[in-house]
């Protein structure tokens, strides 16, 4: 038993040693690099992603995030300077353009007598003071929100006394840079979603542009942050534009309701497509980059038209069939091939 402990355990453990150490060395060396196995890594190998200009249909079609947001109410003015006479409307009146609010009672300016240059006759009487009344009306039809007068109250031209809310209701939705472009001929209306609410609806008057200062924002759109390298993909930046439209009367939302905004901008059948990965440029005009019969790509100017964010509409430049990069070159798309190498753009 003393043999075994003292040679023959001893002896075994170092052949295990052994064979880990060649098996080692044979993962390190034995296989070759691949310089020795005469042919690159299948995992090395970079070729170009390509793909070929077709035949489609495109709907430039923009969803956008938004929510219901109550019409601004409008501020009625004083219009003349006097003390307020009588009230003649309350808040929660139902006003039409022209409703009397309330009465001014405005001073007039007496010419003073003329002075006699008879020592001996009596003074003449103090004239009683003479007024006029100027009635302030609703500017605007609505709901009398508010009314900040009171009886015998003084007032002067130009001061806030009331407020009139439309008692409308408008979609409003933020655009990003992409999607300002995508609506630079924006319809006149677009459907609406709000979940949990009357169903999908035609919402009009449609509008792009900046709010109005004292408009409620609309909620901001949050970067991906995992898009572009960890950064924001600078063309899903909210650009402080919106897209707005009018809430049909006979529809029941409510504001702070969130909603759904989907808006067609154009539809295309039957054109030349091309993957927006492929092309510089969005509007208008742009560049792909063709291949030849060597696979040599070369810079070629194109005409576009519309996009549904995927593919975009070739115009002019090149034909059906043409073969094209995927990927502008430089940017950082990575995709596998199908025979395991990878391509890029």
């Amino acid at each position: 038993m003393g043999v075994v402990r003292t040679i023959v355990f001893p002896a075994l453990r170092l052949l295990v040693w052994g064979l880990i150490a060649v098996a080692l060395l044979y993962i390190a060396f034995g296989r070759g690099g691949p310089e020795e196995a005469g042919a690159a890594s299948p995992s090395a190998v970079l070729t170009p992603a390509e793909t070929t200009v077709s035949r489609g249909d495109v709907v430039n079609t923009v969803s956008l995030s938004g929510s219901i947001q109550a019409d601004p109410s409008t501020t009625v003015k004083a219009t003349a300077a006097g003390t307020v006479g009588r009230v003649r409307a309350t808040a929660g009146d139902t006003v039409e353009k022209g409703t009397p609010l309330f009465t001014v009672v405005v001073p007039v300016e007496e010419t003073a007598p003329a002075v006699t240059t008879d020592p001996a006759a009596p003074a003449p009487a103090p004239a009683a003071p003479r007024t006029r009344t100027v009635t302030v009306t609703a500017t605007v039809p609505g709901t009398l929100a508010t009314l900040d007068v009171l009886a015998a109250q003084p007032v002067s031209i130009g001061d806030a006394v009331a407020t009139v809310s439309p008692g409308t209701l408008t979609v409003s939705a933020p655009l990003t840079q992409d999607q300002q472009f995508r609506l630079l001929a924006a319809p006149s209306s677009a459907s609406v979603t709000v979940p949990g609410g009357p169903g999908t609806f035609e919402c009009t008057d449609l509008r792009t542009g900046i709010p109005v200062a004292d408009a409620p924002a609309p909620a901001p759109v949050q970067p991906d942050p995992y898009a572009y390298g960890g950064g924001a993909d600078p063309g899903s930046t909210p650009t402080g534009a919106t897209v707005t439209c009018r809430v049909p009367a006979d529809v029941q939302v409510f504001p702070g309701l969130s909603a759904t905004v989907e808006v067609t901008a154009g539809r295309a059948a039957g054109v030349l497509l091309a993957p927006v990965t492929a092309v510089q440029g969005r509007v208008a005009k742009g560049s792909l980059w063709r291949l030849d019969d060597t696979g040599a790509p070369t810079e070629t100017p194109v005409t576009l038209g519309l996009t549904d964010g995927e593919f975009v509409e070739v115009k002019g430049g090149v034909e059906e069939g043409a073969r094209i990069l995927q990927f502008v070159p430089g940017t950082d798309e990575i995709a596998p091939g199908d025979d395991g190498t990878v391509v890029y753009g």
